[in-house]
């Protein structure tokens, strides 16, 4: 019997492309085909100014999910109250329609590593993190879905395969995946597994959100550095999971590094809603009905920048899903 889950209803928002700081001047005026936009939500956090007042002038354009990198949802420490109610406090701000972050920890002890780390696939670790997703959703009502990251190296007590450890979280704390396909390629290379029966072996009836980012292959070894453009075995292995889905999934093209014109990301992002087209799987836009009301606070289009400089202003917020190559 096929499994369905409240994820197989989120709005199908076509192709996007992430929220990034050099396209900010060509997104106050652009008539590009920007279907919506991803944030990364701890670049807004704290800060006020023109970042705030972009962010304003998108979230009235364009529909906005949020995707972070800082929740560290597997680490042992206790969830941080504090991020989580910065957090909420983005997401009602931008009317997000749902929020991301990774299947991994980025702290321990308090101290951040600004890196992606993956967990041992236990029991053990899965539980921890279903414990951990229904606290966090009982702080933020909104859809939750947790992404496949990218990973150089395994960790040690593993009790079963990746996919299943994604399995076992994802039904046990009922939340979505984002399905990084580009990671799917990237591990499956680096690690020497199939990466079509990697996917069909995922919950992909909680898929809510894909994934698409460029990488950097060094021969040895493959880096995902989110530099595009993406090469035509990941657009191979992304027309085979949308078919393997069998519906059409709302898609972000990751561009975080060297970032070029907004045309070049749109692009990408045109190009992989033709491959849904081609496959009759493309539907009209869905409406976008945000939980959260038109927030009424400050800043706008017009807001003047804050006095911080921009080198402190993104000092945190340029942080990479990725080692240094």
């Amino acid at each position: 019997m096929m499994a369905h889950s409240d994820f197989e209803s989120l709005p199908v928002l076509g192709a996007g492309i992430g929220l990034r700081k050099q396209h900010f001047g060509e997104l106050k005026k652009t008539d590009l085909p920007v279907g919506w936009l991803e944030i990364v939500p701890e670049n807004f956090m704290n800060f006020g100014g023109y970042p705030q007042a972009i962010l304003d002038l998108c979230a009235g354009r364009w529909p906005i999910v949020s995707h972070g990198v800082n929740l560290s949802i597997g680490s042992t420490d206790p969830l941080n109250e504090e991020y989580v109610d910065r957090l909420k406090s983005v997401l009602v701000r931008t009317r997000a329609l749902w929020f991301s972050d990774h299947l991994c920890f980025t702290s321990v002890g308090g101290e951040y590593f600004h890196d992606l780390l993956p967990l041992p696939f236990s029991h053990e670790a899965a539980d921890h993190v279903v414990s951990r997703v229904k606290q966090l959703k009982k702080k933020i009502q909104l859809p939750f879905l947790l992404e496949n990251p990218s990973y150089y190296v395994k960790m040690p007590g593993a009790q079963m395969e990746e996919s299943a450890f994604f399995n076992k979280v994802l039904e046990d704390a009922d939340c979505g995946m984002l399905l990084d396909v580009n990671n799917v390629y990237v591990n499956s290379r680096n690690h020497g597994f199939d990466a079509k029966e990697f996917i069909r072996r995922l919950p992909l009836h909680r898929v809510g959100q894909i994934h698409m980012a460029g990488h950097f292959d060094r021969g040895d070894v493959i880096i995902d550095t989110h530099e595009g453009p993406i090469i035509d075995p990941v657009w191979e292995l992304y027309k085979f999971t949308i078919e393997a889905i069998g519906r059409p999934v709302s898609t972000l093209i990751e561009w975080d590094t060297n970032v070029p014109a907004l045309a070049d990301v749109v692009a990408e992002a045109t190009h992989a809603q033709g491959i849904v087209e081609q496959l009759g799987l493309a539907e009209a836009v869905s409406p976008t009905v945000s939980p959260y009301p038109l927030p009424m606070g400050e800043g706008g289009p017009d807001a003047e920048r804050s006095g911080a400089g921009e080198s402190e202003l993104w000092r945190l917020a340029e942080r990479r899903e990725a080692v240094g190559v």
